[in-house]
């Protein structure tokens, strides 16, 4: 019979894949460690782990098994979690993950606003792709994440939080070249330049694209929208920009910020988590609390105005709706 101190070892030893690192993390000796480990690979007829000179390494049984043993820790989590949630909301730890196109704008307002409305909640943040906030979602790593819909994950459950609208970015110089608002058709002649692949905001910008059936794309990516508007900035093209990300990303001027015509173009952000989870009332007050957060976030949709004496500035707010817009808007 395997125990839940076995899957733990097991998961501790196929996260580090070394036996002295393993034992340290779980706070034990080695060699409990490592009869734990022969112990499980007995019930299962063979080895687990690899062990050679030049380190550990999962067997194709480990692999398997280790995908099974995180999703039920996981739930042995939750289980547990029910013994000590008591009454207050988010009154303990949360570990939240967010996509990194939305962790440097809303962040900082997020953790404010935490601070000030749960001043007990130890709250630990991780950063990435969504790809990998979901993998670490369905094995525990993790509570809960900010992301971007849609989701395609059946064993993922979301609360839409709010919509936001994209814009078209591009040096100053050539805003005038364009109409206001912008009509999608008008990306065609446009020399976009995207993220690396494996960011969301990527995959939303090329909907977008193909949506508008545009053309060339500029023949760059980076890791980050700071470095993208970097380059429009610098004369190499054009690109989408979140509407929550103009404010702090525009800041250093260079870059006119051009609406688009109806049906704008946007991405809706959510908060995802497993379903099976004992928090569910957190996760309602967190949905809550970023609501009015990102309803807070400055934004600055008219920066080309500053350009453009024939038009008026205007500052409009972030649309903040749990609530998708008409089918005739754009997914994001």
């Amino acid at each position: 019979m395997i125990t839940i101190r076995q899957l733990r070892y097991f998961h501790a030893l196929s996260e580090t894949l070394h036996f002295g690192r393993a034992a340290k993390q779980l706070n034990i000796s080695q060699p409990a460690l490592s009869a734990q480990i022969a112990q499980m690979e007995a019930f299962f007829g063979g080895p687990l782990f690899n062990r050679a000179a030049s380190g550990v390494s999962l067997t194709s049984d480990g692999t398997l098994v280790r995908e099974r043993a995180a999703r039920i820790l996981a739930e042995v989590g939750e289980l547990e979690s029910l013994a000590t949630l008591g009454d207050r909301l988010l009154n303990r730890r949360l570990r939240l993950g967010i996509i990194a196109s939305v962790a440097p704008y809303l962040l900082p307002a997020i953790l404010r606003e935490l601070g000030h409305a749960y001043p007990t909640l130890e709250c630990e943040i991780r950063e990435s792709v969504t790809d990998r906030l979901l993998a670490d979602l369905a094995t525990g790593r993790i509570d809960c994440a900010l992301v971007a819909l849609p989701i395609e994950n059946p064993g993922i459950e979301t609360i839409a939080l709010f919509d936001d609208p994209f814009h078209l970015a591009l040096p100053v110089a050539e805003a005038s070249r364009l109409a206001v608002p912008v009509p999608i058709a008008a990306l065609r002649q446009e020399r976009l330049i995207l993220l690396e692949e494996g960011h969301c905001l990527r995959a939303q910008a090329l909907e977008i694209c193909r949506i508008a059936d545009a053309g060339e794309m500029a023949g760059l990516a980076a890791t980050s929208l700071t470095t993208i508007l970097r380059m429009v900035s610098g004369g190499l093209g054009a690109t989408l920009i979140p509407q929550m990300a103009i404010a702090d990303e525009t800041s250093a001027g260079g870059i006119a910020i051009l609406s688009f015509q109806a049906p704008t173009p946007f991405r809706t952000i959510a908060l995802a988590f497993r379903p099976s989870t004992a928090r569910r009332r957190d996760f309602d007050a967190l949905a809550e609390l970023i609501r009015r957060t990102g309803s807070a976030v400055p934004t600055d949709a008219a920066v080309s105005d500053r350009h453009d004496d024939r038009k008026k500035s205007r500052k409009p707010r972030l649309a903040v709706t749990g609530q998708h817009r008409d089918s005739s808007g754009f997914r994001g």
